[in-house]
Order: structure tokens, then sequence, then C-alpha cells
């Protein structure tokens, strides 16, 4: 078991770890070993776990679920689950990883073979997803599908340091401060809902964590630099969360489905904040830290750890169709997974 001055067990009614552990959700079980314990993926209580994960009926059927990217189409939206990237970070975060299933290993083999001359990768479908022939792209179908592929380890894929030195050049001052906003794809000339000198959050989010497992790994290959105010744009995720009364940048709002989230996740909600957050400790905690971004990061942390129940469990209070054999699928009892991501996640703030 972890320690226990892991401070993050304080903010919760009861430890969950030991019905985690012996939880029959294999992917819960690696993932309290993995992101709450802090084991290695070497360790052979973790290989083991994600054995079972692999050998699971459930994580093979999700696995299927993944369409042919050559073939195109149709989605309801990039916070769908339906868009193969979301899938695939889904998948990654039960443990499934490169080489374990022919449909995800195609999926991410096929990522990378469309990009545009300035280093977008392209997604089937065009910019709503209604268009299945149409090869278009916005920031949020690039920074996904390049967060995709490093997730599953895929730094060296045809076009990469094209693409991570696009999404470091977009990064800009908007109304909100240093992030990144929602670019109209040239092709389709569509862009979000909202105003084109506000900062899109959730793009933010996206390329917060995609930069955060690029400095993880070492740096990219090649010479692509992720760009210096990558901490200042952590600042502006907070700044609109101190703002969440008087502004609603590209209608993302703040509110009770901000912090509760929806299952799977897939988009804006406060966890996807305190995930981009957790790769720059430096603008929350240390020196450089500011006194409201500190109370921000602990005001964030609270709520999340307000989701749990008085046995240390989280039930999912709003969910995606399609995923009612999940636990993180249904809303009537604990979901193992959905605790075990979570408390994972303020793992990270121990301290704060």
């Amino acid at each position: 078991m972890a320690p226990k001055s892991d401070t993050w067990l304080q903010w919760l009614p009861a430890d969950p770890r030991p019905a985690l552990l012996t939880s029959p959700e294999p992917a819960a079980r690696f993932v309290t070993l993995t992101a709450v314990l802090g084991r290695p993926e070497g360790d052979p209580e973790v290989t083991e776990a994600r054995r079972a994960v692999v050998a699971d009926a459930q994580v093979r059927a999700l696995a299927e679920r993944l369409p042919d990217w050559e073939a195109g189409f149709t989605f309801g939206g990039h916070n769908s689950p339906a868009f193969p990237p979301n899938l695939l970070r889904l998948l990654h975060g039960m443990g499934v990883r490169d080489g374990d299933f022919p449909a995800v290993d195609r999926l991410l083999d096929s990522l990378s073979r469309h990009q545009a001359d300035d280093g977008r990768y392209l997604s089937p479908g065009g910019t709503t997803g209604r268009a299945p022939g149409a090869w278009t792209s916005l920031p949020c179908d690039h920074f996904a599908i390049c967060e995709a592929l490093w997730l599953f380890g895929r730094r060296d894929a045809p076009g990469m340091k094209a693409a991570l030195a696009r999404v470091a050049d977009t990064l800009a001052d908007t109304a909100q401060g240093p992030a990144w906003h929602c670019l109209p794809d040239p092709v389709a000339k569509w862009r979000g809902p909202g105003r084109k000198d506000d900062a899109c959050l959730m793009v933010t989010v996206e390329a917060l964590r995609l930069f955060g497992l690029v400095a993880a790994a070492g740096g990219p290959t090649g010479s692509a630099r992720p760009p210096l105010r990558l901490p200042d744009a952590a600042r502006t995720l907070l700044r609109a969360w101190r703002r969440r009364t008087e502004e609603k940048p590209y209608f993302f709002g703040h509110g009770r489905r901000f912090i509760e989230g929806k299952w799977p996740p897939t988009w804006y909600d406060a966890s996807a904040v305190l995930e981009a957050l957790a790769f720059w400790p430096a603008v929350w905690k240390g020196r450089a830290a500011t006194p409201e971004d500190r109370q921000g990061v602990a005001e964030l942390t609270r709520a999340v750890a307000g989701l749990f129940g008085p046995d240390g469990m989280v039930t999912p209070r709003s969910c995606y169709k399609g995923f009612e054999g999940f636990s993180f699928g249904q809303k009537k009892r604990p979901s193992p997974w959905a605790t075990a991501r979570l408390c994972g996640i303020l793992r990270r703030f121990s301290g704060i």
C-alpha cells in the first residue's frame, strides 16, 4: 500500500485502495497499482494486471469499436467517445498499450498518414464529423491525434516533428492569456462557437498534456522545441477557473457539470484541467507559484475530492450512451475504474 503520508487520502471520506486492489475490474486494478500506488509497469503484479486488462472481453470489444480511419466515419463532435482519438485515450487509460490489439495498431499506423503542409494531422469526416470524405483539421483534431500517438509511444511517427512545431507555433496571446485559439480549417472555414480572440480551453488542456508527455519522454526527436510559455498557458487555465462567474470562453463553463464530468472522460472538465496542470507543478507549488494559483488548484482538488462517497468510491453522475456494460457507464453504483482514475489524479497534487 502507498504510505499513510500521502496527503491526498486525507481529502477523502475513506481509503478506497483496498477495495480497488480487489476489484473484479482488471483496468481498475491496473490504474490503482500504477497511478495510485506508483508502481512501474514492469512490476510483476502490474504486468499481471495488464495481462488481465488485455484478456478482458469488454476491453477487447471496446478496441473492436475503432473504425477504419482511411475509410472515413461520422462522429457527433470532438467530445464524443466515437471520435477515435478519444477512444484511444480511454483504452490507454485502462491499460492498453501498443501491440495489444491489431485494431489499435492499425489506427495508430493510420493517424499520421494524412498531414497538411503546415504540420496539422488531418481527420476524416470534416471539422464537424459529418462529411466522411473530407480531410480537414481543427486544433481539437490535430492535438488529440498527436496526444494519442505519444500516449502509445509513437514519438517517431511520420511527420511528428512538423506536427509538434504546429502546436508550438500556434500558442498565442488570447483574451484570457497565453493559450491556444480555435483556428478554422482553411478548407472547411469553420471553427468552434466562440469569439475568435478567446482561448479554447479544451485544446489548451490537450496541448499542455501533449507537451507534458513530450517532456516526460525526454523531449521530441528532431529539433522541434516546446514553447517557453507553457507554464503561462497553464496559468491561463487557472485564470479561467477564477473568473468562472464573469467569463465563459467558447462556452466552456465551470459549474456542476464541469466538476462532475461525463463518463468516459473525453472533454473539458475539472479532472482534465488537473491532468494538464499536473505536468507543470512550478505553476502551483514552489517559489514561482502565486497565492492565487495555489488557491485555484486547491479549490479544484477539493471539488474533485467531493465526488467521492462515504465509502471512498466514485459513482458517475453523467454518462455517455453505449458504455452501459462498464462500471463508468452507469449511475447506480460506484465505479472502481472511475474511482481509481480520480485517485491517480489527486495523488499528483499531494502536499498542495
